[in-house]
């Protein structure tokens, strides 16, 4: 029986990859580093502000790497004032909670940055239970957020569907033994199905979703 919907945040319930991209480009521009679409494809997109700043500032201490991650965030925040939610979301929302289906956040995003996409979004209170990087000793592609948020749920994780748009976040979805939905808003089906999506789907309107969402709420 599906008891509840778990959700990635940027990329997922948002579009917000090109205000990502546009702040590690003014903060990492003075360093001689130019973020292009291929470089936050690979070293960007799903990973922890620990593992992208250790790659691209190899030559600075941790310290300085937090220091510039505080400052991305900054301008990420700055940057992030007029996102809208992803086609279908609200929908889907109305329908899992007119049926007793739970929702919850699970990011690699700091609380911060959280707060700030969800009120923007007006849906800070949809969710039930909230994972950020700053709870959990290690983020995506570790499986321990989802392990987390299906653990305060009190579920077991067959009991949920997990939505994810990046390499780390599937894999982390999918090493804690969840269903998971991939969504296209920055790469493909094909990429997204080779770490392990059980489906993919542009937006939350998408036919796959219903059918699967359907069949597992009749179950």
């Amino acid at each position: 029986m599906l008891k509840a919907l778990i959700f990635d945040m940027d990329g997922t319930l948002v579009h917000s990859d090109p205000a990502h991209l546009e702040a590690f480009a003014q903060t990492l521009g003075p360093q001689g580093i130019v973020i292009d679409e291929d470089l936050y494809r690979t070293s960007i997109i799903g990973h922890t502000n620990e593992s992208i700043f250790a790659t691209l500032l190899p030559h600075l201490p941790v310290e300085e790497h937090e220091v510039y991650a505080e400052r991305k965030e900054a301008a990420f925040r700055r940057l992030a004032l007029e996102l809208k939610p992803l086609e279908g979301l609200l929908d889907l929302f109305d329908w899992a909670e007119a049926r007793g289906i739970r929702l919850a956040l699970v990011t690699n995003a700091p609380l911060l940055n959280a707060t700030h996409i969800l009120d923007i979004l007006g849906i800070t209170d949809r969710f039930e239970v909230k994972i950020t990087i700053d709870q959990v000793e290690r983020g995506k592609p570790d499986p321990l957020p989802y392990l987390t948020a299906v653990e305060r749920l009190g579920i077991q994780p067959e009991e949920a569907i997990a939505f994810e748009d990046s390499p780390s976040g599937m894999r982390a979805a999918k090493a804690a033994g969840l269903f998971s939905f991939g969504v296209l808003t920055g790469l493909s089906a094909g990429e997204l199905t080779k770490v392990g999506a059980d489906r993919t789907i542009e937006t939350f309107r998408d036919r796959a979703l219903w059918e699967v969402l359907e069949r597992r709420n009749a179950a």
